[in-house]
């Protein structure tokens, strides 16, 4: 068993080469989308924090996760998202058919939304 991840560039070191490229494009798409977001480990996954944590992404033996860690934004974007299977907040790909960059930034976007309402709102 292996140590786990101190940074993304470590968590990605240990990732399969097909999935690596994949992961490596959603994160500069994220980074893109969010570019005050903090980038960090947390769970063992790669995370992004803006007033809160933002979104994350991993992977498993079987598929490509990429997770909005809110129902509610998911829910706003279903048309989008049925090519994948999904289950709350997490979107589940296979490495060879990423989502789009374009859904990726308006899922973060959206997101960031949420975390500055609710900060606005007096909540965190």
């Amino acid at each position: 068993m292996s140590a786990p991840a101190r940074d993304v560039d470590d968590y990605l070191t240990a990732v399969p080469e097909r999935e690596r490229a994949t992961l490596e494009m959603l994160r500069k798409t994220i980074k893109a989308a969010a570019p005050e977001a903090a980038e960090v480990i947390s769970y063992q996954v790669p995370t992004y924090k803006y007033h809160g944590s933002l979104v994350a992404f991993w992977v498993t033996k079987s598929h490509c996760a990429f997770c909005v860690m809110s129902p509610s934004v998911t829910d706003a974007r279903r048309d989008e998202l049925k090519p994948y299977d999904t289950a709350k907040a997490t979107i589940r790909f296979p490495a060879e058919k990423p989502i789009p960059e374009a859904l990726v930034r308006k899922l973060v976007r959206a997101r960031i939304e949420e975390n500055e309402a609710r900060l606005v709102n007096g909540h965190r």
